[in-house]
């Protein structure tokens, strides 16, 4: 059950998809900064145990639905919209469904922000570029995206968010914030998400084969979570003439392959490294240019790959520790 607000001059926040990844780390950081927060989830990739620590935080409340759906009625100064699965293979499961939570859901909270006055954070991508024809990537790029691929549910629907926020803001006055997320990492992540940061890490601790698809000479930009939230925060406490879109991520560019023989040294893993198939549309490089963010926000990251692997790893590890111990309990009952 929601709780009522009251008459508190508390600053609220919604904050949708909050008991996702990037989600969770928002709430905690709201309840932070002073904030009344509410995180709604559908739970489709968000965990009740990424919030479970700020559930006896008066200032916290937790709804279950989904943001295609009415979105609770409330005194808001800020919307977060996080709701989305953001893994390839979470949103390709329901293609339809990711598209309608890009779309609808951003409509929702549009709406909703015009009635409230709130300022709107919507959580883009660096899916939006495609598989770049230009690296690194800047805001000005428009992209070269497959409209009927199996990754456009998601990518297309990124891309026709962005055009709401923005008609939204010249059309009404929303104030917005745009942010194109690189690839990110570190705790709450779901262990069985499907990226590939989690995926070589749980591979690896293990004792599974990691996957190399293509031979893993695709790059990427991998960002920790810290950094990247960071970004958010000094994005949002901007001026509202600072509306983005803005690239938020690492510019440090590693092959996947890179990756893999990273987390194999600082696991001690002997797993083995197999070759798949390129999956269809993968784009082949990915690089923020974050002039941009520098420029404006002054933001940059500042925690290298080494010590955010090392963080997360030890999260994992817990995690499976976790588990097992969980298994085992069940078993003895």
């Amino acid at each position: 059950m929601v709780r009522n607000w009251g008459c508190s001059q508390m600053k609220h926040a919604l904050v949708t998809g909050g008991a996702g990844f990037l989600g969770s780390h928002i709430c905690r950081r709201l309840l932070i900064e002073g904030y009344k927060v509410l995180c709604l989830d559908n739970l489709q990739t968000g965990r009740l145990k990424n919030i479970a620590p700020l559930l006896d935080d008066p200032s916290f409340s937790y709804i279950t639905s989904d943001v295609r759906a009415s979105l609770p009625v409330g005194d808001y100064t800020e919307i977060w919209n996080l709701a989305c699965p953001a893994s390839p293979p979470r949103y390709q499961a329901d293609p339809v469904g990711t598209m309608m939570t890009n779309v609808l859901g951003m409509k929702n909270v549009l709406d909703l922000a015009l009635k409230t006055g709130a300022r709107v954070f919507q959580a883009s991508t660096s899916e939006i570029y495609g598989d770049p024809e230009v690296h690194p990537q800047t805001e000005s790029y428009r992209g070269a995206v497959n409209t009927i691929g199996p990754r456009s549910c998601y990518d297309e629907g990124k891309r026709a968010a962005e055009t709401l926020c923005f008609d939204y803001h010249r059309e009404h006055g929303v104030e917005v914030k745009v942010a194109r997320i690189f690839n990110t990492y570190g705790p709450n992540m779901d262990p069985h998400d499907g990226r590939v940061v989690s995926n070589f890490i749980i591979k690896a601790l293990t004792g599974a084969p990691l996957e190399l698809f293509g031979g893993g000479f695709q790059t990427r930009s991998f960002c920790y979570v810290d950094d990247l939230i960071n970004g958010f925060f000094s994005f949002m406490r901007a001026p509202a003439s600072i509306t983005g879109p803005l690239n938020i991520g690492n510019p440090e560019e590693f092959k996947v392959s890179q990756l893999a023989a990273i987390v194999l040294e600082m696991t001690g893993s002997r797993s083995r490294l197999i070759d798949s198939p390129l999956p269809k549309d993968d784009p082949q490089q990915r690089k923020p240019d974050i002039s941009a963010a520098q420029h404006q926000l002054g933001w940059a990251p500042k925690i290298a790959l080494s010590e955010g692997l090392a963080r997360t790893i030890a999260y994992f590890r817990s995690e499976i520790e976790l588990d097992s111990a969980l298994a085992l309990k069940r078993v003895g009952e």
